[in-house]
């Protein structure tokens, strides 16, 4: 178990699901992105880090607006009405959904309303990984392969392809991150059949990776990586 302290974290005992903090709407309709400012590329590249602990301060609303539009939102309407997005995926399948596990609930993102939809009204951020800091920030970000999108793709392919797009759209996060100067954790080591059956997710749905986002906690703000 050596390995484990390497990711700078020791594994803490398996979660439960909570009950919602707050009112959970049943669509949360999401402030339009702003499509300008920031920080140039190579600097964001520079300022990208992992951290392992995180305040409990809550995301606003034009926040998370940001973060999921620059995670896998719709930034262009091809001619064949075809919609891109920010994050890349193999045939343009978008195969990967995002789910945003919040104090007061789960929700789906929708690119193409730019909204969250509810999922199931309950505090499942605990539940995203085994970690001590996971289910302490505001956000855990679950990303869900529909394996039934990819019907053009063999079957021994399909979740290969599906890691390297949600790969792709955690890589937007970080940026994303490091431009709003918010903390940032990305893993793969995940309960995937608990959450499977706590999302509600049908059998062609699996959970490949998932992510924490929140503000810095400065008492730890250097433990980076």
């Amino acid at each position: 178990m050596r390995h484990l302290f390497r990711l700078g974290t020791e594994p803490r005992d398996p979660a439960r699901a909570r009950p919602a903090t707050g009112r959970a709407a049943s669509h949360i309709t999401l402030p339009l992105p702003m499509l300008s400012g920031g920080l140039l590329i190579m600097e964001a590249f520079s300022k990208r880090r992992t951290t392992r602990r995180f305040a409990t301060t809550g995301l606003d609303e034009s926040t998370l607006s940001q973060l999921l539009w620059a995670a896998d939102g719709i930034d262009r309407i091809g001619p064949d009405g075809n919609n891109g997005r920010t994050a890349p995926s193999v045939l343009a399948l978008h195969e990967i959904d995002i789910y945003a596990a919040l104090a007061c609930g789960i929700y789906r993102y929708d690119p193409l309303h730019h909204g969250l939809d509810l999922v199931v009204a309950a505090d499942l951020r605990g539940l995203t990984g085994y970690q001590e800091f996971v289910g302490e920030a505001p956000l855990e970000l679950v990303y869900v392969a529909n394996l039934a999108r990819m019907h053009d793709i063999a079957p021994s392919q399909r979740e290969p392809f599906a890691y390297a797009s949600a790969g792709a759209i955690m890589q937007n996060v970080y940026l994303f991150c490091a431009a709003a100067r918010l903390a940032v954790a990305a893993r793969s080591w995940l309960n995937r059949s608990a959450l499977g059956v706590e999302m509600h997710l049908g059998r062609d749905s699996v959970p490949v990776l998932a992510q924490t986002i929140g503000h810095f906690d400065f008492a730890d703000a250097h433990d980076a990586g």
